[in-house]
């Protein structure tokens, strides 16, 4: 009985541009390659995978996502490819998502071949141009009833059998690593890179250490085919759960949108595991910030509502202000100014609610005073694009932020040079806003940040009007001959349909 046609597989196979017959000679010399054993892949066989619907045996999806990967320059799992994993039921084609939320098992299995396949992009210098984003109202569809459930059976349902005995998953995403159990030292060690990492790509952007990030990741993956005692397990998933949001925090700042999207819904994952849900709300934030910076604040706020439901009641007031000022930013890039103001003045309630009497979460503790400023002056600036009167407000966060700032957070300060640049553009103030565009292009060459580089060019939109400014006209010569060429824009997925989504407006006062 057949299936009937896999779509997901015939959508791939149509943008890579092979024939049949030579994805069936690649199918077996990549076998070869991967160390298998010669197969006897042929015209007919491809066609009845595509048109039938057929799966083919291992090892010929892993084969498969290994050539797509290559192929179209971004990661393609063997889900994406139509195919289900052995002993597991068929997944609908059409969706996009992968069958979200996913089932316990399925989390380390879904990020060690993830990151696997982007370590392998990684080493050939491949970027992930032709991806397509999941809209937000999708993600928000898929996983809020489960989002909202009782995370307190994440980490004990994994283990069957005794509490702590060792038994090693049969993940086919995994048979390339040999996993080992772990002990406390060994996941301090990990807890601490973490925060290694962390205060790196704050000060220098993603870029230079994504590779390290995600190659830690994979490792923690095949750690966690083996099932812990409890509270060892959880924290490993706490680790993961971390790495996967600096992973995809690191790909967002580098412009690679579905990969770090892909990642933040995995850290999504890895946090509820761990029974950890405002950690869950949190990646799923950054995930909606992405989405404002690439001009689509309504899924932005969709994405919003699934974080802040997520969260749960045990949700500190601190990191529940830092979600009310993403919700702001996306209102400020839709013109809601009185939303906006709202939603900030309930953060800064939240904020100083704050007693400090209860240790923030490692995660939390970039989120200072500092960055609640820098978080308004951006939303404030992002509103005077409708509200001019709204630039001076602008004004004076940027400079709060900037003398609070630590030395170290050199990206953030970029970030509150162009916000006060921009809000001074607009002030109708050229002069002044020269002065701190000028800090920022200094400072910017040294960062990796794709991110810094598209607020400049929407600084330099605001320069236009000035060309005939003396200085002005100079900044807007040294602005062109440093900025690099800009990426594409990611896609958004089919479903759902985009047409009610604001894809196509490019970027929105980010």
């Amino acid at each position: 009985m057949t299936k009937g046609p896999n779509t997901r597989l015939a959508d791939l196979f149509g943008l890579a541009g092979w024939s049949k017959g030579e994805l069936a000679r690649l199918v077996n010399r990549q076998s070869v390659a991967m160390g298998h054993a010669q197969l006897a892949t042929d015209t007919s066989r491809v066609r009845r995978w595509i048109d039938m619907g057929e799966t083919p045996r291992d090892p010929v999806p892993k084969v498969l996502a290994a050539l797509f990967t290559e192929r179209l320059g971004r990661v393609v799992t063997i889900e994406d490819l139509g195919f289900s994993k052995a002993g597991q039921p068929a997944r609908r084609q059409q969706s996009g998502l992968d069958g979200l939320p996913w089932a316990p098992d399925r989390t380390a299995e879904v990020l060690t071949e993830f990151t696997g396949m982007d370590l392998m992009l990684n080493r050939r210098g491949l970027v992930g141009a032709g991806a397509a984003l999941t809209a937000g109202s999708a993600l928000s569809s898929a996983m809020y009833d489960w989002l909202r459930g009782d995370p307190g059976s994440a980490a004990g349902t994994l283990h069957p059998g005794h509490p702590g005995h060792p038994r090693l998953v049969d993940h086919a995403a995994l048979d390339r690593y040999d996993a080992a159990p772990v002990g406390t030292q060994e996941i301090e060690a990990l807890e601490h890179s973490v925060e290694v990492f962390r205060a790196w790509d704050a000060a220098r952007g993603g870029g230079l250490q994504r590779k390290a990030v995600v190659g830690q990741l994979n490792e923690v993956g095949g750690m966690l085919a083996y099932h812990h005692p409890d509270r060892l397990q959880r924290r490993l998933w706490g680790v993961a759960a971390n790495l996967a949001v600096l992973a995809g925090w690191m790909s967002h700042d580098v412009g690679l949108e579905p990969t770090a999207q892909k990642y933040f819904v995995i850290a999504a994952h890895a946090a509820r595991e761990g029974g950890d849900r405002p950690r869950a709300g949190e990646a799923l934030s950054r995930a909606a910030r992405q989405m404002v910076h690439l001009g689509r604040p309504d899924d932005a706020l969709d994405l919003m509502k699934l974080a802040r439901a997520g969260s749960g009641a045990e949700t500190l007031p601190r990191t529940r202000a830092m979600l009310h000022t993403i919700e702001a930013w996306a209102q400020a890039s839709m013109g809601r100014g009185q939303e906006m103001r709202r939603t900030l003045g309930e953060a800064e309630d939240l904020f100083a609610s704050d007693k400090g009497d209860v240790p923030p979460p490692s995660w939390m503790q970039m989120f200072d005073e500092a960055d609640l400023h820098g978080m308004e002056a951006l939303a404030f600036r992002t509103l005077a694009e409708h509200e001019p009167a709204a630039a001076r407000v602008a004004e004076g966060h940027a400079k709060q932020a900037l003398q609070l700032r630590a030395e170290e957070r050199q990206r953030s300060k970029i970030f509150d040079w162009i916000s006060l640049a921009s809000a001074y553009f607009i002030a109708d103030e050229p002069e002044q806003a020269d002065r701190y565009a000028r800090l920022a292009l200094v400072s910017i060459g040294e960062n990796s940040s794709h991110r810094t580089w598209d607020r400049l060019r929407e600084m330099y939109r605001l320069t236009g009007q000035y060309a005939g400014h003396g200085t002005v006209a100079d900044l807007r010569e040294e602005i062109q001959h440093a900025l690099p060429r800009k990426p594409r824009r990611p896609k958004l997925s089919d479903e759902p349909k985009p047409a009610q989504l604001p894809g196509s407006r490019g970027l929105r006062s980010v």
